[in-house]
Formats: structure tokens, sequence, C-alpha cells
């Protein structure tokens, strides 16, 4: 069975399920910021990534300004970054576009993880001063994961496989059927020069009957015509045979109706849907990575 996160924990989850399916948990944290970063894993990539921040941060300070608050909400549903007396959401980070979270292990307030954007579609890494519950945090996204993973399963994600081998094999009947289509036709134009043929060799006048024809595997064509006695016309040449039914139920080879995989019982969704499921099978098929590592590596950090 698939692992669904890696984790540097071995306690136990810290938070009851029906708090994360039912609720969110709140956590009101400084937010020093987001940056782009180039993978979507990795300890050095945030290592980066805060150390960037971290910077800036100082620079701020160094001008007056005050780091913001940030309102967290942790739930099966996602990250929720908002501001805390408003509510007003700045960022929504949904848990099956979130591959990496990570805490200090030197500096216990530092909390940060790696998020897809869903517009740009870009890698981006939030980092927090958590106020010294940085693991708590993560082993909280970690839970979240985990449940959404479980839910998104019991909710049919489990059958996106399935849609997408139905889908493959509709196409391939498809195109057995029209490649049917192309052989009958050249079967009736078969029929038609042999037809012509027979007329062309025989003597003119003489109103033979004609047998049925068959076709080159000693079968009853595929659109019968009604039986014809050839005629001649008045300047003495056989009229054309009679044009063969246009239309006809489609059928394969075999006599069988084209198989519609559709109506099979499969649970059809509008492609907008179908394409989210398979957006979210991919997140969570990649796994979140929990990780505590060190951040703080010179002394600028080390005062932070």
């Amino acid at each position: 069975q698939k692992q669904i996160f890696n984790s540097l924990f071995t306690r136990e989850f810290l938070h009851g399920m029906e708090i994360l399916l039912q609720h969110e948990i709140k956590y009101l944290r400084k937010f020093l910021g987001s940056t782009e970063v180039e993978q979507p894993k990795g300890t050095e990539v945030v290592r980066d990534a805060v150390r960037k921040l971290k910077f800036a941060r100082h620079i701020k300070k160094s001008e007056g300004q005050k780091i913001p608050k940030v309102e967290l909400q942790i739930s099966i549903y996602g990250v929720k970054i908002l501001e805390p007396k408003t509510k007003e959401v700045q960022h929504n980070c949904q848990l099956h576009r979130i591959s990496f979270c990570a805490d200090d292990k030197t500096d216990k307030r530092i909390f940060t993880f790696i998020c897809k954007d869903s517009e740009s579609n870009k890698h981006l890494c939030y980092v927090f001063d958590s106020e010294k519950c940085a693991e708590e945090i993560t082993l909280t996204i970690g839970q979240a994961f985990d449940l959404a993973y479980r839910k998104f399963l019991e909710s049919g994600g489990k059958d996106v496989e399935t849609r997408k081998q139905i889908a493959g094999l509709q196409k391939r009947i498809q195109d057995l059927e029209t490649e049917n289509m192309e052989l009958k036709n050249k079967v009736q134009d078969l029929e038609s020069q042999l037809r012509t043929t027979q007329v062309s060799a025989s003597p003119a006048g003489t109103g033979t009957p004609k047998s049925p024809s068959t076709d080159i595997f000693d079968m009853v064509p595929f659109s019968p015509v009604s039986h014809v006695t050839s005629t001649p016309a008045r300047n003495g040449t056989q009229p054309p045979p009679v044009p063969s039914r246009a239309t006809e139920i489609k059928r394969d080879l075999f006599g069988a109706e084209p198989f519609d995989p559709f109506t099979c019982g499969a649970g059809d969704f509008p492609p907008d849907i179908e394409s989210k499921l398979e957006e979210m099978q991919e997140g969570f098929k990649m796994g979140l990575t929990l990780e505590g590592t060190v951040f703080c590596l010179d002394p600028l950090d080390s005062r932070c």
C-alpha cells in the first residue's frame, strides 16, 4: 500500500478525526511571506526560501515595519491564510497541492510548506513565525493530508483510473467502427464493379436474370439490393445498378450493437470536474513529505 506521506516524527496525531473532518484547527501566527521555488520538495529548497524571506523581514524591521499576523485554518479542505480581523482569505492552499512541510529543529518558531499555485502552477514556499509550535502545525497538516486522501478515495477518486481506461476503450471502439465502415464501403464498391463487369459481358438484350451476388467471403452483401433484371435502355446500354441502402443500423462485424462504455454503470463527470479529480489524484499520489530540519545556519538567522 502506498505510503501517503513520509515523516520524521513518530508521535501520534494530535487531533481527533472529527475536528479536522467537520471543523478546522486555528493558529494565529506571523507571516513572513511567500516566494517562488524551483522544486516541490527538498530541505535545501525551503532553506534558501527561509533565508531569503528572513533577510527581507530584517530589512522591513529596520524600516519600522511590523510583521503581519495571519490566522491559519487547517482542515481536510486545505490550509487557509486569513486576515485575523476581517477574516478575508489571503491564500487558500488545497492539501493535494501541498507537497512539502517542514519546521526548524533549532528555531522552534519557523514553519514552512511548499504549495503549487492553482493559477500559475508555480511552486510557492510559505514561511511563518509560529512561536515555538512549528512542529505541532507540521503534524496537523500531515494529519489533515492523511484524512483528506482517505476521504478522496472513499468519495470516488479511486475510480479515476477506471474512467480513464473506459475512455481509452471507447476511443478504440470508435476507431474499429470507422475501420469497419470503410471495409463495408470497399466491399460495396467491389460488388458494384462486379455487377458492371457481368452486365457488360452478357449479350445485349438477353435480359438474363442475375443471381444474387456475394462478396469475397461468399456471404450475402452487407446492404443487399433488390433483385434487378437487366433491361437495355434506349441507347442500348445497361442502366446503372440500383444504389444500396444509404443508412443502416451500426453493428460490428459480428452483428452486435456498438458498445457504449458510458452505459455500463460507471459514474461520469463533466470535463471540468473530471480534470479536477485527475489533478487531485496526481497531487495525492505525489504525497506530502513532513520533515524536521535546520534552517538557521548563520548569525543573521540565529537572531531572528
